[in-house]
């Protein structure tokens, strides 16, 4: 029990105001176990102060902005090495375009914005792994050229499970396995389309 303004006790247990130096987790805790408890408010004030990452800043968002922008061109420009093709008869390239200008959009849709945009988050460690996201995109659209998209394509997906989503070895491979599987029966043997493949 606490003492509330005028000498009245408020209780400080289940179902009352959180005692002094209740963390944020322990206010998930009890919200999860009693919905009804009225420290919504006060949940978000804490979790706002201590749990949300600082902002990346203006000139981290330009950064950000020109990088889709140039993984965007880069894109295109690979494209027409694997045949863009047309609406009526798309090629190995017309995804990869499609997208590559997609991102470019984005990217330059973006550059407006960098002064007034808070939602992109200040690069910690924790950023790494979307560096390394990219690098295993590149890895991929490098290779599946060479060796057609079955093995590169198993690749990506265990790495983005397995070490990328801390996923166990057994559902990394047994999924990247069925995915690609999938992709293949999908767009190689129903809908013919001229993906570079193996078999």
């Amino acid at each position: 029990m606490s003492s509330a303004p005028g000498g009245a006790q408020r209780p400080t247990g289940p179902g009352g105001p959180p005692a002094a130096g209740t963390g944020p987790a322990d206010l998930v805790e009890r919200l999860h176990d009693d919905p009804t408890v009225a420290d919504a408010d006060d949940l978000a004030a804490e979790l706002s102060a201590e749990e949300r990452p600082e902002p990346a800043g203006p000139v981290a968002n330009v950064v950000i902005a020109l990088v889709v922008v140039c993984l965007g061109v880069a894109t295109v420009v690979g494209s027409f090495g694997q045949n863009v093709g047309s609406a009526s008869a798309p090629a190995g390239g017309t995804w990869p375009f499609l997208i590559g200008v997609v991102l470019t959009g984005l990217g330059l849709a973006l550059l407006p914005l960098a002064r007034r945009t808070a939602d992109a988050e200040k690069f910690t460690r924790a950023s790494l792994l979307v560096v390394a996201g990219v690098a295993t995109m590149v890895g991929f659209v490098a290779t599946i050229g060479v060796i057609g998209f079955e093995i590169p394509a198993t690749a990506l997906v265990f790495v983005w499970l397995r070490f990328l989503g801390r996923e166990s070895w057994r559902l990394s491979i047994a999924l990247s396995l069925a995915v690609v599987v999938a992709f293949y029966l999908i767009f190689v043997v129903a809908l013919s389309v001229p993906i570079p493949h193996l078999f």
